[in-house]
C-alpha cells in the first residue's frame, strides 16, 4: 500500500491538535490529538511511498515506527486514506489508459469520498466499464441521462425510442440542433458515442459473461417523453421487467413537475402496479380519468421546462450510479418531485401493495437491502 490522504477532502487545524478532513458535515472527520511533528508527517502521505519509506522518513521527525503505523491505521478507519495502486485488476487495466483517467479525476475523488476503503473509488469507476444500462426515452430528459450516464464511465449505454427527432426534443446536454429530422435512437447512440469515456468494453473483454456475449441489463432507466409514462406508469409495461428481476427507475417531466423515481427492485419495492393500486385505494376516479388521458389524441406539444428536465435528468443519473456502483439511494421504492416555480424536492415513499402479483409486499427492510444488494452483484457482475 501507497498511503496517500484523500485529495477531494480539504484539511484545515481546528486548534492547536485537532485536524478536520472535509467541509461538509456529510463527509467531515476530526483528528486528534495532532502534535506538529505528526501535522508534518501528514504531508508524506501523498501516494508516492510505501509505508517501508514512510517509517524511514518518520525518523527525521523524531517519530516511531510504531506510531507511524498507528496513525496509518486511524487514518484508514476514518475513511480518509486512499491507495492510488490499489482496486485490483480492473483499475490496473483502467490506470493504463492515461486520457480515460484523466477526463475521470473529477468522478474519482467523489467516489473515494463516498467509499472509504482504499482504491475503492478507482475499483467502482472500472467496475463501470462493464455494466449494460438501457434507458428508454431520447427527450429532454432521456438523451441527457444516456450522455451523462456514458460520459460517467457506463461502458454500454442503449437508447430506445422512435419517431424522428423534433425541434423541441434539443436540450443542452443532450440532443443537438444538428439532430432534428434524424431518427431519434440514431441521433441519441450518436450523443452516447461522443460523451463515452473511451471506446466501450469488447465483449471479449467483458467478465461473466457466457462465452464473452453480452452482459445482462444492469438498471432501464424509463425517461419517456411523455411524461404521463412516468407520472402514472402502466404496468402492463414494466411486467416483463418485474418477471425477470430487472431494475428499472422512473424518470421525467409532466406539466410542470419534475419526477425521480421510483427506483423498482423487482419482488423487493413497490412497483407501477403497486402504484396503480394505491392511487385506486386514495381516488376511486383516477382509474377513469387515466383511461381518458392514455387515450386522448394530443397534438400539442408536451410542457417540458428545460431546466426543470435537466434537474431531473441530473438527480436521476446521479441516484441511477449510485445504484450501479452498489449502493441503495433514496428513490428505491420512493418518488422524488418538485414543482415549478418553488422547486422544493419532496420525497413520498412508494409502499408494496398487498393486492399486486409482483409480491413485494411479503419483504422487510432487511429483506430488501440484503436481496437487493445480492441483485446488484449478479447484475454487475
Amino acid at each position: 500500500m501507497h498511503p496517500m490522504l484523500k485529495p477531494a477532502l480539504r484539511r484545515a487545524w481546528r486548534g492547536r491538535n485537532t485536524v478536520q478532513f472535509g467541509v461538509t458535515p456529510a463527509h467531515a472527520v476530526t483528528l486528534g490529538p495532532i502534535d506538529l511533528a505528526t501535522g508534518s508527517f501528514l504531508e508524506l502521505l501523498d501516494g508516492t511511498r510505501g509505508l517501508r519509506l514512510l517509517r524511514e522518513e518518520a525518523r527525521s521527525l523524531d517519530l516511531s515506527e510504531r506510531h507511524v503505523d498507528v496513525l496509518v491505521r486511524r487514518l484508514a478507519e476514518a475513511g480518509l486514506l486512499d491507495d492510488p495502486r490499489g482496486g485490483g485488476p480492473e483499475a490496473d487495466a483502467l490506470r493504463d489508459r492515461t486520457d480515460a483517467l484523466e477526463r475521470q479525476r473529477p468522478d474519482l475523488a467523489s467516489l473515494s469520498v463516498v467509499h472509504p476503503e482504499p482504491g475503492s473509488g478507482l475499483r467502482r469507476l472500472a467496475a463501470r466499464r462493464a455494466i449494460r444500462v438501457q434507458v428508454r426515452g431520447a427527450g429532454r430528459v432521456g438523451a441527457v441521462i444516456a450522455g451523462v450516464l456514458s460520459g460517467a464511465g457506463v461502458g454500454r449505454v442503449e437508447v430506445l425510442d422512435g419517431g424522428r427527432t423534433e425541434p423541441w426534443d434539443i436540450a443542452p446536454g443532450g440532443l443537438p440542433a444538428s439532430a432534428v429530422g434524424e431518427r431519434r435512437d440514431s441521433a441519441a447512440r450518436q450523443l452516447v458515442r461522443r460523451s463515452a469515456v473511451g471506446r466501450a468494453p469488447r465483449a471479449a473483454e467483458t467478465a461473466g459473461t457466457p462465452s464473452g456475449g453480452e452482459p445482462g441489463l444492469a438498471l432501464i432507466v424509463v425517461a419517456p417523453r411523455d411524461g404521463l409514462s412516468v407520472y402514472a406508469p402502466d404496468p402492463a409495461t414494466s411486467a416483463p421487467w418485474i418477471s425477470s428481476g430487472t431494475p428499472h427507475l422512473y424518470a421525467g417531466v409532466i406539466e410542470a413537475t419534475g419526477v425521480v423515481g421510483p427506483l423498482v427492485l423487482p419482488g423487493g419495492t413497490g412497483c407501477a402496479g403497486c402504484l396503480a393500486l394505491h392511487r385506486a385505494d386514495r381516488d376511486p376516479q383516477w382509474p377513469r380519468m387515466l383511461a381518458q388521458w392514455r387515450s386522448g389524441h394530443r397534438s400539442a406539444v408536451p410542457a417540458c421546462d428545460v431546466s426543470l428536465a435537466t434537474a431531473v435528468a441530473g438527480l436521476a443519473a446521479a441516484h441511477a450510479l449510485s445504484f450501479l456502483d452498489g449502493e441503495l439511494p433514496s428513490s428505491t421504492g420512493s418518488r422524488w418531485e418538485a414543482a415549478m416555480p418553488l422547486l422544493d424536492w419532496r420525497s413520498e415513499r412508494l409502499a408494496p401493495h398487498r393486492d399486486c402479483s409482483c409480491g413485494a409486499a411479503g419483504h422487510t427492510e432487511g429483506e430488501l437491502t440484503s436481496e437487493a444488494g445480492a441483485a446488484h452483484d449478479t447484475m454487475a457482475g
